[in-house]
């Protein structure tokens, strides 16, 4: 997210400026949807998880901290509003899941502006193998630099177990890469 006074928007939303609410619209989109792509496997539901979101921090808003992060805050709004989404869709489609993700073909993204690179769409793919949980870990972690402590609030779970998912979403990880499995090979050659 770019560097803007955000706390000025935020005054003017909580008035019920809708130009405000644009503007923190524009500002937080690119890394809110970079998040939903990473943490949803289910694509065709992005969008709908988006308008969710920003729906939830039009009604909200008036409840955010200014003595908090916005960022932080607003990766909470991203959360719970994927978690409840991913409740919801359980509980209507549970039959079909099985099915569905036996006949899922693999997606290639199109856009550009969030995956650049082959590499991008390589790590995508395996991260969408982790489980909700390890992947929520991972992207909290490595794409939003948050701490340990600041994972474990805002997936309100203990520090221990955000480290233990870390852990296991690391391994998983390696297993899946083949480039790690490849470099690995190259240590033995080479000792």
């Amino acid at each position: 997210m770019k560097d803007i006074n955000i706390e000025h928007w935020i005054e003017r939303m909580k008035e019920g400026d809708s130009s405000a609410f644009q503007v923190i619209y524009d500002w937080s989109f690119p890394e809110i949807y970079r998040s939903a792509v990473f943490l949803m496997t289910e694509k065709n539901e992005i969008e709908d998880v988006m308008n969710e979101i920003y729906f939830q921090l039009w009604r909200s808003i008036g409840n955010y901290d200014a003595n908090r992060p916005f960022r932080f805050w607003m990766h909470g709004i991203v959360l719970k509003q994927i978690q409840k989404w991913r409740t919801k869709s359980w509980r209507r489609f549970r039959i079909f899941e099985k099915k569905r993700l036996l006949e899922r073909e693999e997606h290639l993204f199109t856009d550009r502006q969030i995956l650049e690179a082959e590499t991008h769409r390589e790590m995508l793919t395996m991260v969408h193998q982790l489980s909700y949980k390890l992947r929520a870990v991972i992207i909290l972690r490595y794409y939003h630099e948050y701490t340990f402590d600041e994972i474990a609030e805002l997936l309100d779970i203990p520090v221990g177990t955000v480290k233990s998912r870390h852990h296991a979403a690391l391994g998983k990880l390696r297993e899946l890469s083949p480039y790690l499995e490849s470099a690995k090979e190259q240590e033995l050659y080479v000792h």
